[in-house]
């Protein structure tokens, strides 16, 4: 299965951070990890998928998130 490096990157930026946001980084890089092996499997099945910014989460404090949301398109059927 192809690396996607999502543990790796996470733990170079999060040096800096308290305890409490390394977590918060390392909670997020888990879910984007199984969310790649999912998009993998998914283009593997003969999907194209495409995650899209649905919307922008703002903290208050100047702090932000993309919200995603994913677009499928099939290549028909599949022999899977």
């Amino acid at each position: 299965m192809q690396r996607t490096h999502v543990k790796e990157r996470a733990e170079e930026q999060s040096i800096a951070m308290d305890a409490d946001q390394q977590a918060a980084v390392r909670a997020l890089a888990n879910d984007l990890h199984r969310l790649n092996q999912s998009v993998i499997k998914a283009v593997e099945m003969g999907l194209t998928v495409e995650l899209v910014r649905s919307s922008r989460f703002h903290g208050g404090d100047g702090s932000w998130g993309d919200l995603l949301v994913p677009v499928f398109l099939a290549k028909g059927p599949s022999a899977h």
